[in-house]
């Protein structure tokens, strides 16, 4: 293998002219954006022309292409939140507002040791990896195999390569954690999952004094259910949660209002700080009243209004990501699989 033909990481992807495997943003003259991956002698057809890839290919980011009718076509490498809300996906993505807001009210810093569990597709995976840097570690832990080989996907296609600090293993977080972290060496914890307050053990045995536990649940019913297991179990500080809402605004000329449409809700953020062992939290004065809350049922996705996704959209997904990968490295990512019935 040449030099040339190396896959670039870090830096390097971001930077240069345009190379064959990464993905391009192209964005028409009415601001619709069109995500392509590129590959020597494919073309991309539009109701406006056609455009082949070689045109791009050793290109500099932010030229103006034509396709074969002229219409114009602005080609740059999608931002990390154009390639979160454009990439294959398995389960729900973490948006890039609340991925934000992860990163900074976690307190996710440069070397940190992160703990995160359920990974999905990837994207809140991504915003960890650039805040901890080469010289941190993240542990992503993901009970779903195909969910896991998803998430792989994406992150390799996003860095160019296998990133240096990221370890993804698969199992349940109460029953990996303890094996993949020493008790007390975790920075922070990040938990994506239906019911975050049956790892709430796990969590803290892993977490160092004065770690930051994070979660992240779609329901209020959840927010109130961690929110007093977490003061039931008294390792923890009082928790702190909210929302974030953005609404984008219209701009043209004298005509500067909302736009009508806006991200609402997404879901909502918890934090705690972990306390030194043996230390009680101090005793709060007024608890809700018993039986507020359900203690013994299962929680599924469909409690929470969440749309079940079905196994023939996971294979599907997996495969076309997993494709993604091979175009970048050269090589086959995933064995030939026997034929399944879709």
């Amino acid at each position: 293998m040449t030099p040339d033909s190396v896959a670039p990481t870090g830096a390097q992807l971001r930077r240069g002219p345009l190379r064959e495997g990464e993905r391009v943003q192209l964005t028409d003259a009415k601001g619709r954006p069109h995500t392509i991956q590129l590959a020597a002698g494919k073309v991309f057809h539009t109701h406006r022309g056609h455009l082949s890839h070689d045109t791009l290919i050793g290109s500099d980011e932010g030229v103006v292409v034509r396709t074969s009718s002229g219409a114009g076509l602005l080609a740059l490498r999608p931002l990390l939140n154009d390639f979160v809300m454009s990439m294959p996906r398995g389960a729900a993505v973490v948006y890039p507002k609340d991925a934000g807001q992860i990163v900074q009210y976690g307190d996710i810093f440069p070397g940190a040791r992160v703990v995160e569990a359920g990974v999905g597709s990837g994207a809140l995976t991504m915003s960890l990896l650039r805040a901890i840097g080469d010289e941190g570690e993240l542990i992503s832990i993901e009970r779903r195999e195909d969910f896991a080989d998803i998430a792989r996907a994406n992150v390799e296609t996003h860095f160019g390569a296998p990133h240096p600090a990221w370890r993804l293993e698969i199992g349940d977080f109460a029953d990996r954690v303890a094996e993949v972290a020493a008790p007390g060496t975790v920075d922070r914890i990040v938990l994506d999952m239906l019911a975050p307050w049956e790892n709430l053990e796990a969590a803290a045995g892993a977490l160092a004094p004065g770690g930051v536990f994070l979660a992240y649940v779609a329901t209020t019913t959840q927010l109130s259910r961690l929110a007093e297991d977490l003061r039931e179990h008294g390792g923890f500080t009082e928790p702190q949660a909210w929302e974030t809402m953005v609404r984008t605004w219209h701009l043209e000329g004298l005509s500067v209002r909302p736009d009508h449409r806006m991200i609402g809700h997404t879901g909502f953020l918890l934090t705690a700080r972990r306390l030194a062992p043996g230390v009680e939290a101090p005793l709060r004065h007024r608890r809700p009243a018993k039986g507020a809350y359900p203690v013994d049922d299962e929680w599924t996705p469909e409690d929470l209004g969440e749309r079940a996704v079905s196994d023939k959209k996971v294979r599907k997904v997996r495969r076309d990501a997993l494709r993604s990968i091979e175009a970048i490295e050269g090589t086959e990512a995933m064995p030939a699989q026997p034929d399944e019935e879709d």
